[in-house]
């Protein structure tokens, strides 16, 4: 996020604004982590993406997904 903290949680959906939803998230600090449950991300603060595909799938379909995502990209 732009102000330095980083939110991990399961991606639910995001619009057309590029906001997202996140289930489960946390929020991690250089001090200590803290949950928030679910969150809306504005777009405008989102600074980079990272997707962890960790469901036990193989296929070569979801391989691509494992990168990281600049907001820039998306934008």
């Amino acid at each position: 996020m732009t102000d330095g903290r980083v939110l991990i949680g399961v991606f639910l959906c995001t619009d057309r604004d590029a906001n997202i939803i996140l289930g489960s998230c946390s929020e991690y600090l250089p001090h200590k982590p803290r949950m928030l449950g679910l969150v809306m991300i504005p777009g405008k603060h989102i600074v980079s993406i990272h997707i962890e595909m960790n469901n036990g799938y193989s296929s070569t379909l979801y391989n691509p997904l494992n990168k990281n995502i600049d907001a820039l990209d998306v934008m």
